[in-house]
């Protein structure tokens, strides 16, 4: 089969690797009919040494199942599924506490020897607890969505629920990337009523618009802390939604937080550590890491089959497998937000 290899910063391909095939009995093999692109992914894009054997790429992806193990019972061949981000078993003590992303028995897609999201099958491990079935064909007006659903609308989901947003309040959201615009949508479905969205690039903040924000906040560092507070009649936001990373992102979420506020980190950090001072005197909380998508997706999952909430936007482009290294390129160089494979 076909799929997509990265050798090191700016070296994707996209080749032949072996078939995804069963190996445990509570493995399915699923058939890729939709992928995606993380900004997550251009991490090692930008900066991944030089590799040998490469790293196989990609962990957000809808299918159909093509076969099951032995032990597999709640996933049948030929139903239309959806794979969260992380693998889990769904039965060590963290997958019942609905924190999937620290599964005693889980894994990375890509990682361990596990097949990855950008190719055209998968190798998918505790098919019963990973897996969730969709109600919709595979080519249903949706499918951009629902792929959403994998990683970036359940990481601004989850920003917000870090971040306490709640009806009536203002939330600020730091990044004007797809996950900064899915935690536009999910302040605007926890109930915010002033929406800030802090990003400088006109294409993203216009869709930014379009999701809900109320105000754009185009400076960086200082100058934005100011027009935030400018704003806020001077008290910060109660909540932010750090969605990048960087450590000047964090800084700027902690400095905005109002007195008693809250902050909810889903960027991959850059740093390991945060500065304290911002926040220690006002008595700011700051919560958030990798969300469980496998436990957000089935309370997400009824907003976007009945159209209350369309994450799907967050795509602005479509590119087939072979042309995954073009689009690689096109998000690392801004020209893409991000970008869905279609198989």
């Amino acid at each position: 089969m076909r799929a997509t290899v990265i050798y090191g910063a700016g070296d994707v391909r996209v080749e032949t690797v072996p078939d995804a095939r069963l190996i445990e009995p509570s493995d399915a093999v699923v058939r890729v009919t939709r992928a995606a692109i993380c900004g997550s992914d251009l991490w090692p894009y930008k900066s991944m040494p030089a590799s040998v054997t490469g790293r196989r790429m990609g962990h957000e992806f809808i299918g159909v199942v093509e076969s099951v193990g032995a032990d597999v019972q709640s996933i049948m061949v030929g139903q239309l599924v959806i794979a969260p981000f992380l693998i889990s078993d769904g039965t060590c003590v963290f997958c019942r506490e609905g924190l999937q992303t620290s599964c005693l028995h889980g894994g990375r897609w890509g990682g361990d020897g596990n097949d990855a999201g950008q190719g055209e099958a998968v190798r998918v491990p505790h098919a019963d607890s990973t897996l969730l079935v969709l109600p919709v064909a595979e080519d249903d007006a949706l499918m951009p969505s629902l792929l959403a659903l994998t990683d970036v609308m359940s990481t601004g989901h989850h920003a917000a629920l870090a971040a306490r947003v709640s009806p009536g309040r203002t939330a600020a959201v730091i990044g004007d990337g797809a996950v900064g615009l899915c935690g536009v949508i999910a302040a605007r479905r926890c109930g915010a009523e002033q929406i800030i969205l802090l990003g400088h690039h006109p294409d993203r903040i216009a869709v930014g618009k379009q999701l809900g924000a109320t105000d754009i906040v185009s400076e960086r560092a200082g100058d934005a802390v100011e027009h935030v507070r400018e704003l806020t009649g001077g008290f910060g936001a109660h909540s932010v939604l750090e969605c990048v990373g960087l450590q000047e992102s964090v800084l700027t979420a902690l400095t905005i937080a109002r007195p008693g506020g809250a902050v909810g980190r889903v960027g991959v950090p850059q740093e390991d550590s945060i500065p304290v001072a911002p926040i220690f005197w006002r008595n700011v909380s700051v919560a958030g890491g990798p969300a469980p998508a496998r436990a957000y997706i089935p309370e997400l999952l009824p907003d976007v089959l009945e159209g209350r909430i369309e994450p799907g936007r967050v795509f602005d482009r479509v590119a087939s497998l072979d042309k995954v290294p073009e689009a690689y390129r096109a998000m690392n160089d801004r020209q893409a937000i991000k970008v869905l494979i279609e198989l």
